[in-house]
């Protein structure tokens, strides 16, 4: 059963949205930069930050690896928080120099898995952000749960409210074929329903997904079955 709502969900938010081609950026390391900055901001201003670097001709691991802290900041200041992000960053700038001699295209060689776990074990990295790194620079098949992803997902009872990352992820993991294509537009979409209509606020009038509702059908189902 959620297999089928997941699929009618994504057919519901393709048919009206399209295509999203998610991730803005020109090359690997464009996208990862772009995941590590836009913690806690929007795009917009990560874009800024990111014209920033280039500007600087520093958009690469071994110029922002050596780039002094202070500079790198000043440069990502757009984003917020931007001590912290360079700080995040350079983290990151760290491992993909000592362990991938600086090359997304070394480290994209990597089974997903692993390379899951290395991201996460690098400071300031957590799961939504290891997981864009993966699937939108790296392009392996790891969905990427946020924030408008669970709040589709709960509020339709397709998962319960105090359900994990982890467990998220599986739903689907566990439900859809494992393709970077369909991840990724699947992601895209929920995100694009999320700022029109599944709002901190909700709009739900003129919700393209409305009616919508695992429970309600489970119940349904089960009362059927009864009879």
């Amino acid at each position: 059963m959620r297999k089928k709502i997941l699929f009618d969900i994504y057919d519901t938010l393709y048919k009206s949205f399209g295509a999203q081609n998610w991730w803005p950026g020109d090359t690997p390391f464009e996208i990862a930069v772009g995941a590590i900055l836009t913690q806690n901001t929007n795009w917009e201003n990560v874009e800024k930050a990111i014209s920033n670097i280039k500007r600087q001709k520093a958009l690469s691991a071994k110029k922002l690896h050596e780039m002094p802290h202070k500079e790198l900041a000043s440069l990502i200041k757009p984003a917020g928080y931007f001590n912290i992000k360079a700080k995040r960053l350079k983290n990151f700038l760290t491992f993909l120099c000592n362990h991938h001699k600086g090359s997304m295209a070394q480290m994209k060689k990597q089974d997903a898995h692993a390379l899951r776990h290395e991201l996460l074990n690098v400071n300031g990295i957590g799961p939504e952000t290891a997981d864009s790194i993966l699937l939108y620079a790296l392009e392996k098949p790891v969905f990427v749960i946020d924030a408008y992803t669970k709040r589709v997902l709960t509020r339709h009872k397709i998962v319960p409210e105090d359900a994990t990352y982890h467990d998220m992820q599986e739903l689907f993991h566990a439900n859809l074929p494992h393709d970077v294509k369909l991840f990724n537009e699947y992601h895209a979409l929920l995100v694009m329903v999320g700022k029109h209509y599944c709002k901190p606020k909700p709009k739900c009038e003129g919700c393209l997904l409305k009616g919508i509702l695992f429970a309600e059908t489970n119940n349904r189902n089960d009362k059927r079955e009864k009879q």
